[in-house]
């Protein structure tokens, strides 16, 4: 499948998108007041530690705290605090290759999680900790932080501390693994551990010994760093969302990058000069006059990405709805009847609703918990079609996913590992009219509440007086007309009644003033 990364660059904005056969599927923005965290190594501070939830804040110079989870302190930490001041064979293993590293071990067995729990140093408030970045922050949460630090680069991760040699499980060829094994062993300084990556799979010695000892040299100046700088203080900020897109996603499956900024032009040349001088002519500069995502068609499906219907090749489409807690998919059949056999219907659209929700996933960054609604399947086996596709699709994904098979009712639950905001939560904010619930008290009802409390405010008073305020939405049901309602409410209720347009008030809320004092006096009837 031709697969090829776009970059757009508009003033301080740069876009990248990565299409396969032409369609969109992955899609990253940078922007220069929002740059990307994950991957920032921190000098912390313990601000508390709460046992109830085995986590603890960390205090990283941010408005929120960073939340480390027990599970993901790493029992060496000693190890890392001997950079701070305080006191304190090889593992042929086989590590998943994750393009994010960062977080690679934040997902443990339940008796690695325990044995885990038992090792880990004692905290302290106040105690300065070494962390890094593994999600970015969503709505009121801070960073989500490991003390299992790792650096990331093109071909290898390396793990300070760690010990452990891994290779990457997608190179399937045991003669390359036991090769790419036996380089790092005899390259790898006691003490230090390293994931080769699957990019490094054809490389030689002599480009891993080079890009291991660019690592060492950033993790020396790391270590310089911690030992003259006070908490809270960054003390590594990763690459750039271009730069990362560029390291882990850039390989001899991707036929080109095409990019309109002479700036990253040269960047991206200048840095696969360095570490893939092979690749450096797939690289092309955007020249023409028309806007480049126009040129490639990724305008038409980004604004596909940001609706809430999604329309599928046969007439049928999904409708995907994103709440706090999770997100819902619902699958339609829309006009389709290809067949009087409903069960074939039902199984081909699935079926390709399976594929778009896998892409529409990716393409939006969705991740927490994920439930899908099927169209109902009789048979057993064509449940397990619609699963099986499931997996084959999202095993292109690069984030974790978790798929449960079908239930009886059509639902199939997902986990997919959250790193950022997705895309929605990224280019949309709350309507402040009606918190994100979609959904207004309507005029009448909100009438009748007016009038209950007038109600209420006139019992043993003689003609009181009060002022209302109302945002102009309501206007003209309550201050125009043949005879306007307001002068209907001081008829009935005996009340001398003014109403004051506000525009600071949501179109449903309604505020009642004493005209003396100017006291709010809405919640006191």
């Amino acid at each position: 499948m031709n697969k090829e990364i776009i970059i757009n660059t508009i003033g301080d904005e740069t876009r990248i998108a990565i299409t396969e056969g032409g369609l969109l599927t992955e899609y990253f923005v940078e922007q220069s007041d929002s740059q990307r965290s994950v991957g920032n190594i921190y000098l912390g501070r313990v601000a508390k530690v709460i046992p109830g939830i085995k986590a603890a804040f960390i205090d990283v110079g941010h408005k929120q705290d960073a939340f480390l989870h027990f599970s993901d302190i790493d029992p060496k930490i000693e190890e890392l605090n001997t950079l701070i001041g305080d006191e304190d064979s090889d593992l042929d293993i086989d590590d998943e290759d994750e393009e994010n590293n960062h977080d690679k071990n934040s997902v443990t067995t339940q008796s690695s999680y325990q044995r885990s729990i038992q090792n880990i140093p004692k905290l302290e408030k106040g105690k300065e900790i070494i962390v890094q970045v593994t999600k970015e922050p969503v709505g009121n949460k801070g960073f989500r932080v490991t003390t299992r630090i790792t650096l990331p680069g093109r071909f290898l991760v390396l793990l300070p501390f760690d010990n452990k040699i891994g290779v990457s499980k997608k190179i399937h060829d045991p003669r390359k693994r036991k090769r790419l094994r036996k380089i790092v062993r005899s390259i790898i300084p006691a003490g230090f551990g390293v994931v080769v990556r699957t990019v490094a799979a054809n490389e030689d010695e002599g480009t891993i010994r080079e890009e291991l000892n660019r690592l060492l040299d950033t993790w020396k100046e790391i270590e310089q760093t911690i030992k003259n700088e006070k908490a809270p203080a960054l003390v590594y900020k990763d690459a750039s969302t271009t730069s990362s897109v560029i390291r882990d996603l850039f390989n001899y499956e991707v036929s080109k990058i095409i990019v309109d900024s002479k700036k990253i032009y040269k960047q991206l040349r200048d840095y696969l000069n360095q570490v893939h001088p092979n690749l450096e002519d797939r690289i092309e500069l955007y020249k023409g006059k028309e806007p480049i995502f126009n040129v490639f068609g990724i305008e038409p499906q980004l604004r596909i990405a940001m609706s809430r219907k999604v329309s599928l090749p046969s007439g049928g489409h999904i409708v995907i709805d994103q709440t706090e807690a999770m997100t819902v998919i619902d699958v339609n059949t829309g006009k389709y009847a290809a067949s009087m056999h409903q069960e074939i219907n039902s199984l081909k659209i699935n079926l390709e609703a399976a594929r778009e929700i896998c892409r529409q996933v990716r393409l939006r960054d969705i991740g927490g918990i994920i439930i899908i609604d099927f169209i109902d399947l009789e048979e057993e086996k064509n449940k397990k079609k619609v699963f099986d596709e499931l997996k084959k699709e999202f095993r292109k994904d690069r984030a974790k996913v978790s798929i449960l098979p079908m239930t009886e009712f059509g639902l199939i639950q997902i986990t997919r590992q959250r790193v950022r905001k997705s895309i929605f939560q990224r280019t949309r904010d709350v309507c402040p009219t009606c918190g994100g619930t979609g959904i207004l008290i309507s005029k009448e009802s909100l009438l009748k509440d007016i009038e209950h409390w007038l109600r209420r405010f006139k019992l043993g008073k003689i003609l009181p007086k009060v002022v209302l305020k109302i945002n102009p939405f309501l206007e003209n049901v309550i201050l125009k007309g043949f005879f306007p309602r307001y002068i209907r409410w001081r008829i009935k209720f005996r009340i001398r009644l003014y109403v004051e347009l506000d525009v600071s008030l949501k179109v449903d809320e309604f505020r009642f003033y004493d005209p003396v004092t100017g006291r709010d006096v809405t919640t006191d009837y």
